[in-house]
């Protein structure tokens, strides 16, 4: 009788056996088995004779981390028998001859991570057990598929998108011209899963704690930004990328990861939206379903009340030295789902994470996870940070008149302009879906009140004062213009009342950032407007582009006030107005095979629209699933004059899907394009 021993495991790990299918993991680019919790995979080991249940005794081990123990569920045996099971499955599905095949189920809460796996065997002479090999490590990431996960979501059409999709389309401009801006998540590219698991590794976080969709986004929205912790991105709003990579020249999060892992080092440069996609793949990669989402007027409040105060002086006009908040054209975060044991039942579900660095919670630049819902209910007093993101989408603009004493009255208040719409990319196209109303209730319904009521109980302050709507409104006009364009700005002045108006006006134009910072005043005109009753005088100015395009930051905005005094009253008149402009496009043409492994050609083609040259030009272009990140470099572009770029590639895998390329130098920022190809196999 010769005691049992172990000729070879077979982890099942090809990409086309069961259980990288059964487990939608067989677009990762990796040769270990990755499984998701709570659902059984398979493995085969050979032993040296046929396996006898009721005298030989074995069990197949996982660990995780530098010191496992079992008590700590880093240490986890499987065993084979009914009568003994730990807190992950195990059965033996079939024998064959010397090879039994053995179901195993992670435990649906287990830490999610690489395990390393042993096989033991008791002998007479104690135990028997496998040699290291990296072969057999195995991946466990979360399971949206699974009901008993924290993150599981109960709708195929929603986990293909937010798990499974590597496509994204993140939009920004303004809520009245939406622009759009394509990304790769590369979610399963080669040495991703890897670097997802090397940020919480850099990150100190508990091996005990990497179970908790909670404690992993709450850490991960804090190592995603370089501040306090050389996490993943270096946050720049400068306009001087010198020592990096311009914000606007990215064009997936694959060179973002690939290089923090590889150099140790955070990575240069990142604004709202680079945070957030990274962070989205981050999230999908280790399998939590998360979208990246927008919202157009985006209140960043420095004192943490409900109110973005805009101080003008005594004749109206706006006082920029005292003005301190600012409100952003548009914020990306992300959104991601999961249960929340923490928090009374009804309040799991999306919840909002935000990477970007904007305010400290608990010491740290983190946000999240706060739920939507109660977000949209005013329970802002649940964890994580929800006052802070009440505050993005719900807050009312002030505006105070300063007097010569220094005291301050406030002289209006607009209570709409402020979370004017969020947006998400639509599931199962590539369309755009309007989720405004998961954050909040319609403008002025009575639910909307309750709402800021229960929110100031929680103590989250308002302007309670309404003061008299003045009876002259200003309409400012909706423009689509292309950098480089002169155009006309009309300021309409619609008199209400049944008497002349006369209006003291004042009427800015500068360039500012997407943040709402300016930069440049390139307008400023005080026109006396005298309106019959009941009747609209428009104020023409004519915007010359040589006047804003010295100015130009990257993301080409024009801000316009117009404020103003009306004489016979005493009211105070205010419109605002973001005009983002146009830049050209990129032509992107992809020819040639169309299937998996034939050589294809994809063509980049431009032409600078300006007299002026465009210098240190940078262009990349990559494709998910078809095309790895390609890049290419010219020194001047001059004036007028095109450039053709052609790059080679072979697509890995069949499907839909998007070659996607940006241009990115000092004079011209945010210049993409484009084309959409299907991959037969």
């Amino acid at each position: 009788m010769y005691f049992l021993d172990i000729w070879d495991v077979d982890m099942m790990r090809r990409r086309d056996e069961t259980n990288k299918t059964d487990h939608r993991t067989n677009l990762y680019h990796c040769d270990n088995l990755i499984v998701r919790r709570g659902q059984e995979f398979q493995i085969k080991i050979t032993f040296s004779r046929a396996y006898k249940p009721n005298e030989d005794k074995f069990a197949v081990e996982f660990v995780i981390g530098a010191d496992p123990q079992y008590s700590k569920g880093t240490y986890l045996p499987v065993f084979p028998t009914k009568t003994r099971q730990s807190s992950w499955g195990g059965r033996v599905i079939q024998t064959n001859d010397n090879v039994v095949t053995m179901g195993i189920t992670p435990a649906a809460n287990c830490i999610v991570g690489k395990y390393h796996m042993y096989v033991a065997v008791q002998t007479p002479f104690g135990i028997r057990r496998t040699k290291r090999d990296n072969s057999r490590d195995l991946y466990v990431l979360f399971n949206p598929w699974a009901a008993d996960d924290a993150v599981f979501l109960d709708d195929e059409a929603e986990r293909q998108e937010c798990v499974m999709n590597e496509l994204g389309v993140i939009y920004h401009g303004a809520y009245d011209d939406v622009s759009e801006r394509n990304w790769n998540y590369g979610q399963f590219n080669y040495g991703v899963l890897d670097a997802c698991l090397y940020i919480m590794d850099r990150s100190e976080m508990p091996i005990t704690n990497r179970g908790d969709p909670i404690k992993v986004t709450r850490k991960a929205s804090a190592m995603l930004n370089s501040r306090d912790d050389d996490g993943v991105l270096v946050g720049n709003w400068s306009g001087d990328y010198t020592y990096g990579v311009a914000p606007t020249s990215w064009t997936g999060s694959t060179d973002i990861l690939l290089s923090y892992s590889g150099s140790k080092m955070p990575v240069c440069y990142a604004q709202c939206w680079v945070y957030a996609a990274v962070f989205n793949s981050f999230l999908r990669c280790l399998g939590i379903p998360s979208r990246v989402v927008t919202n157009y007027y985006s209140a960043h409040d420095n004192d943490g009340n409900l109110k973005l105060d805009i101080i003008l002086d005594d004749n109206g006009r706006i006082d920029r030295s005292r003005t301190k908040d600012s409100i952003w054209n548009y914020h990306c975060w992300n959104e991601c789902y999961m249960s929340r044991p923490d928090l009374p039942p009804g309040f799991g579900g999306w919840q909002v994470v935000d990477a970007t660095p904007q305010e400290t919670s608990d010491g740290m630049y983190r946000c999240g996870p706060a739920s939507v819902l109660a977000i949209k209910h005013g329970h802002i007093c649940f964890p994580f940070d929800a006052p802070f993101v009440f505050a993005e989408v719900n807050s009312d603009v002030v505006f105070y008149s300063r007097k010569n004493d220094g005291t301050m009255e406030p002289v209006r208040v607009n209570k709409s302009h402020v979370g004017r719409m969020v947006l998400t990319k639509a599931v199962g196209s590539n369309g755009r879906r309007d989720i405004t109303d998961q954050y909040k209730f319609p403008e002025g319904s009575p639910e909307e009140r309750t709402v800021l009521e229960k929110a100031e109980e929680f103590g989250c302050k308002q302007e309670k004062s309404s003061p008299p709507e003045a009876d002259v409104n200003v309409v400012l006009p909706t423009l689509e213009i292309s950098v480089g364009n002169d155009f006309e700005f009309n300021v309409e002045f619609v008199n209400q009342s049944l008497q002349k108006r006369t209006v003291q006006a004042y009427v800015s134009g500068s360039v500012v950032y997407y943040t709402g910072v300016s930069s440049n005043e390139f307008l400023f005109k005080t026109p006396t407007v005298t309106i019959p009753a009941q009747k609209s005088v428009k104020e023409l100015m004519t915007i010359e582009s040589r006047n804003y395009l010295a100015h130009l930051v990257e993301q080409a905005n024009l801000n316009f006030i117009v404020t103003g005094k009306i004489k016979e009253t005493g009211r105070i008149v205010t419109a605002m107005k973001v005009v983002t402009l146009h830049t050209p496009k990129l032509t992107v043409e992809v020819t040639g095979g169309g299937r998996v492994n034939e050589e294809m050609m994809a063509s980049v083609q431009f032409t600078n629209p300006f007299s002026f040259n465009l210098e240190n030009v940078h262009l990349r272009m990559e494709g998910p699933g078809v095309m790895e990140l390609k890049s290419r470099y010219y020194s001047l572009l001059p004036g007028g004059s095109s450039l053709t770029w052609t790059e080679m590639f072979a697509p890995q895998r069949a499907g839909k899907t998007r070659v996607m390329a940006t241009l990115d130098c000092s004079g011209l920022r945010q210049v993409s394009g484009q084309a959409s190809i299907t991959i037969e196999t």
